[in-house]
C-alpha cells in the first residue's frame, strides 16, 4: 500500500502531466527546494521502513488486512505519534512535490492527507479499539494521532 501511494500514483501523475524540477525557481532556490525534497523523502522512507519492521518484529503481523498485527505496537516512533507510517508516506509525497514541482502531485498529497484524516478516526481506530481493548484506549489517550509529542 505505501508503495502504491508514494510511487505508483505519483509516477502516473507525472507521466500524464509532467513537472518542473525545483518548481522552475532560479538558482540557488531550485537546488534548495530539491535538496529539501530529497531530505523529506529520506526521512519518510526511513520512517516507513522502521514502522513496517516494528509491525513484523513487535506486532507479529503485517500491513495486510489478512495478516494484521497480533500485538499492539507502541515502541519506536509509535511512542510519540499514533500514525508514524502515514507521516512517513506523507513526507515522501511532500518530497516528491518539492522535487517535481507539480501542482497535480500537490493535489495528490492533499487528497492523501484528507482521506487519512477521515479514514483513520472513523474506520481504523474503532477496529483497533475492538482488537486491543483497553490497551489501545490507554495508548490513544496518551499518544497524539497526528502531531508527535516531544517526549515519549
Amino acid at each position: 500500500m505505501p508503495a502504491t501511494v508514494a510511487i505508483v500514483v505519483p509516477a502516473l501523475i507525472l507521466a500524464g502531466s509532467g513537472g518542473r524540477l525545483g518548481w522552475d525557481l532560479p538558482f540557488p532556490w531550485n537546488v534548495l527546494i530539491v535538496a529539501l525534497g530529497c531530505a523529506s523523502i529520506a526521512v519518510g522512507l526511513a520512517l516507513v521502513v522502521w514502522t513496517i519492521s516494528l509491525f513484523v518484529r513487535v506486532g507479529r503481523g503485517t500491513l495486510a488486512p489478512w495478516d494484521p498485527t497480533q500485538r499492539l505496537v507502541a515502541q519506536g516512533p509509535y511512542r510519540r505519534v499514533r500514525n508514524p507510517m502515514i507521516s512517513g508516506v506523507g513526507a515522501i509525497l511532500l518530497g516528491e512535490v518539492l522535487i517535481a514541482g507539480s501542482p497535480w502531485l500537490a493535489l495528490w498529497f492533499a487528497i492523501f492527507a484528507a482521506l487519512n484524516a477521515v479514514y483513520i478516526p472513523l474506520l481504523e481506530e474503532p477496529g483497533l479499539r475492538e482488537r486491543f481493548g483497553t490497551d489501545y484506549a490507554a495508548y490513544a489517550d496518551a499518544v497524539p494521532r497526528w502531531l508527535p509529542r516531544l517526549r515519549a
